[in-house]
């Protein structure tokens, strides 16, 4: 019976020690994501890049919508700057959703009084490093040659964006605009999410 039991021990104090590790991994992760959840601004942008999520029919999400509301606000600040940079509005067409998620983008913007011959709408992207590539793939496309982005996304997904645009775009300098959440929920959820896909996109997007 001995030799069971203590077995038994073994295995149980092993799993304890793993279930430990995990945790403090998981504790680890959200602290970066709650510290790069900030906006980091470094030059006037050349372009600005607003990253699609979920929209409700043809509607923009309430966190999609503080992405564009964000988005907004900043583009009237760079033109009393005398900056107007292109636009580009990313996102595809989820199983359940009647339009891509960047002609939703776009349509909100004009119809909050943004020229629509300054934006450009990538339909073709699924996931945040396809966003950025194929966006500054349709860029190039028609031949632009800046050198500075602004990348505009919720809090919680700001760690990963950087991660993944120093991966995809290293000669661009890349400046990020932060969009709060519309709910604690709603952050709560995103925030334990995305410490799974911090995972994925390190190990796996490129």
């Amino acid at each position: 019976m001995g030799k069971p039991i203590r077995t038994a021990g073994r295995l149980i104090r092993l799993l304890l020690a793993l279930f430990i590790v995990g945790i403090l991994c998981f504790g680890i992760q959200e602290t970066i994501i709650l510290a790069g959840g900030r906006s980091e601004l470094r030059t006037q942008p050349d372009a600005v890049i607003i990253l699609g999520c979920k929209i409700w029919g043809e509607d923009p999400s309430p966190a999609l919508q503080n992405r564009l509301d964000a988005a907004l606000d900043y583009l009237e600040e760079l033109e009393g700057e005398g900056c107007t940079p292109v636009i580009v509005v990313s996102g595809g067409q989820g199983a359940d959703e009647p339009i891509s998620e960047a002609a939703c983008m776009a349509q909100y913007l004009k119809e909050n009084g943004v020229s629509a011959e300054r934006i450009r709408v990538e339909t073709e992207s699924t996931n945040t490093a396809e966003n950025l590539s194929n966006s500054m793939a349709l860029l190039r496309a028609e031949g632009w040659s800046g050198r500075s982005v602004t990348i505009v996304s919720n809090d919680f997904h700001l760690t990963r964006v950087r991660m993944l645009a120093g991966r995809i775009m290293p000669e661009i300098t890349c400046s990020t605009l932060s969009a709060p959440m519309p709910t604690l929920t709603s952050a709560l959820y995103s925030n334990v999410r995305e410490a799974f896909a911090l995972i994925k996109s390190f190990l796996w997007d490129r």
